[in-house]
């Protein structure tokens, strides 16, 4: 036992030495900033690193006892060393492609596999785990079944949890404790650093309570955390700023204003914005748009503390959109907290928005289902939106769905078509209640468009979907 204990400290001191794990200030891919990084990328230059690294896991996954018949590696850091475990021990291997080919087989996973085959899938880091699940979702969508992982390193941010919550039990070669704890007693941190991050971790977990219900994906839905856990625990600064409204105005609800009227707009949004979250507009409907439009609203938004949101739903190709969210008339990017895609494009609309928005702060939606009869946002394409948003979490902030779509807590659903009545009306729009749409359909934030707007008295009817909303969501804590 002693020999293995001194093995992994020496490993832990090479990874060290090497700059395979380096502390200071960086700023993760979720935008927050961490006195740790890890950059494994680099052992593929140091052989004897990658030879250790692969022997390590190895004796991880026979005392773990696991069984499958091949193993995938996440793209792209764990590539290699899948690769280095499956060579040393006469194991197959399947790749799993971050996107189809438009040519060839377009297949999603490369190798050979039959129906029902079990992959272990091998991982460098475990964070918050949803790397893992992205790709055990894709080996699923082939029909191989995902019952372990195994990891090089656990940052214990609860990665394991959620993964287990989703029937996949990690197994890990060492944690970040561990690191902390025998680089302090080899006089390799210091005290100050160590307990620096040690407070990091348990302020940025991505564990919450136990899951106890299924989103729309087939995956594990956690009991609702809080307005204020969210507001602390969540990664996107503007998703945090969107929590900490709704905890301190105690309310969920969006007003969707589609006035052709500037003066018409302004004013229902000065009446009813203490009594909102967020403001939803489609700008371009204004028949009188003048910039100051947009400026009188930000200082709205200032002075009832709500987030704007344009209603953009930009479809087209990265540069197209790239140019509309920057600049034109509207010149979107300069006063909307949030906007909305579709994912029909493909990635590059994200990366083109990203481009313009990420700098400012700002966020975006994918519009991943919609709440008018009839509409072609379903299966594959549903999918492929939630694809998108959980790997660009650093801007795509959550959906526009009619369900929950994810148990990740750091994506926001927020749902339109509300009414206090069931319903439709003549042009195909559905209407569902807001209990409904936060209790059974996990809904974080409700969208209210004629519910408001169209009634003669909008203030007294935000007070209404506010209190009906609110206590959907205090209900959901009780369960």
């Amino acid at each position: 036992m002693a020999s293995q204990e001194t093995n992994i400290d020496n490993f832990i001191v090479k990874l060290f030495e090497i700059e395979a794990i380096k502390f200071g200030t960086f700023k993760l891919k979720s935008g927050i900033e961490s006195p740790v990084y890890f950059d494994l990328r680099v052992i593929v230059s140091f052989p004897d690193v990658m030879n250790q690294v692969a022997a390590l896991m190895w004796e991880a996954i026979e005392r773990s006892g696991c069984k499958f018949k091949s193993i995938c590696g996440v793209p792209y850091t764990a590539l290699p060393i899948a690769t280095c475990i499956c060579v040393q021990n006469n194991y197959p291997m399947l790749i799993r492609r971050k996107e189809a080919k438009d040519y060839g087989t377009r297949r999603m996973i490369e190798g050979r596999y039959d129906d029902g085959d079990i992959c272990l899938i091998v991982e460098d880091v475990v964070t918050s785990g949803s790397s893992v699940r992205e790709t055990a979702q894709s080996l699923q969508a082939e029909k191989v079944k995902v019952t372990d992982a195994i990891v090089l390193l656990d940052r214990e941010q609860g990665g394991k949890t959620a993964l287990e919550r989703e029937g996949i039990k990690l197994y890990s070669v060492i944690t970040l404790s561990q690191v902390l704890s025998t680089l302090q007693r080899m006089n390799k941190l210091d005290s100050d650093i160590v307990d620096r991050t040690i407070q990091f971790i348990q302020d940025n977990r991505f564990d919450g309570p136990a899951a106890d219900s299924k989103a729309s994906n087939g995956s594990s839905i956690q009991k609702v955390m809080s307005h204020k856990e969210r507001a602390v625990k969540c990664c996107h600064p503007l998703v945090r700023s969107l929590y900490s409204i709704m905890n301190d105005k105690e309310t969920n609800l969006c007003m969707s204003v589609d006035f052709t009227s500037s003066e018409d707009l302004l004013q229902l949004v000065d009446k009813v914005g203490p009594h909102v979250c967020l403001v939803k507009t489609h700008i371009d409907m204004l028949e009188d748009f003048t910039t100051d439009v947009t400026q009188q609203l930000q200082r709205l938004a200032h002075k009832h503390n709500f987030l704007i949101f344009e209603d953009r739903k930009f479809g087209d190709i990265g540069k197209t959109v790239h140019t509309q969210y920057q600049g034109g008339m509207y010149k979107i990017s300069s006063w909307a907290h949030i906007t909305n895609a579709h994912p029909v494009p493909g990635p590059g609309i994200v990366s083109a928005l990203a481009e313009v928005g990420k700098p400012l702060g700002r966020g975006c939606l994918m519009v991943a289902e919609m709440s008018s009869s009839g509409n072609l946002a379903t299966g594959e394409y549903t999918k492929a939106a939630v694809k998108m948003a959980e790997t660009n979490k650093d801007f795509v902030i959550g959906f526009i769905s009619q369900s929950r779509l994810s148990a990740d807590p750091d994506l926001v659903h927020m749902t339109p078509g509300i009414k206090i009545q069931m319903g439709g009306d003549s042009l195909g729009q559905q209407y569902v209640t807001p209990k409904m749409a936060i209790t059974e359909r996990g809904a974080d934030v409700i969208i209210v468009g004629r519910g408001i707007t169209g009634v003669s008295d909008p203030v007294g009817a935000a007070k209404e979907y506010k209190q009906a909303g609110y206590s959907a969501y205090l209900n959901t804590l009780n369960h």
